[in-house]
């Protein structure tokens, strides 16, 4: 097909999808990314948030959880490398909410800038993470 452009998202554990779309919307460093068939090259950081896949031929958009990573994009395919993926359906937010109120406990008892920044990494992530649930409940809703 071709007005379609393939996708495949991996982590380090697992793939987590392969297929072809229509397009393809992903927060990238410098904000939202819009990605169409023949889109010209690229190469970028990825920030936490929700990779939003369109698949060819219709169907329900896909939603995928990224705790950051880098992106690929050619004409014809793009790769998404993540440090963490999560299915939408996937998502357990109860399990994300305890661990953003353990992040908020270390962020208030870490001493130095290097414990610090990673703390505030952790919860930037989380805030993420919870944000991608609450948008994969609106679309069920």
């Amino acid at each position: 097909m071709a007005n379609t452009i393939h996708i495949d998202v991996v982590s380090a554990e697992e793939s987590i999808y392969s297929g072809e779309a229509e397009f393809v919307v992903l927060p990238g460093e410098a904000g939202e990314l819009g990605i169409y068939p023949r889109h010209t090259p690229l190469i970028t950081r990825i920030k936490p948030g929700t990779v939003r896949i369109q698949p060819a031929g219709g169907g329900d958009e896909e939603l995928i959880f990224v705790a950051g990573g880098i992106l690929e994009v050619q004409p014809r395919v793009i790769t998404v490398l993540a440090d963490t993926a999560i299915r939408g359906h996937d998502l357990d937010e109860a399990k994300a909410n305890e661990a953003l109120k353990k992040a908020e406990e270390a962020r208030r008892s870490a001493r130095d800038k290097q414990e610090i920044a990673a703390v505030e990494a952790e919860v930037a992530t989380l805030a993420a993470q919870l944000a991608a649930i609450r948008k994969l409940r609106q679309k069920r809703g």
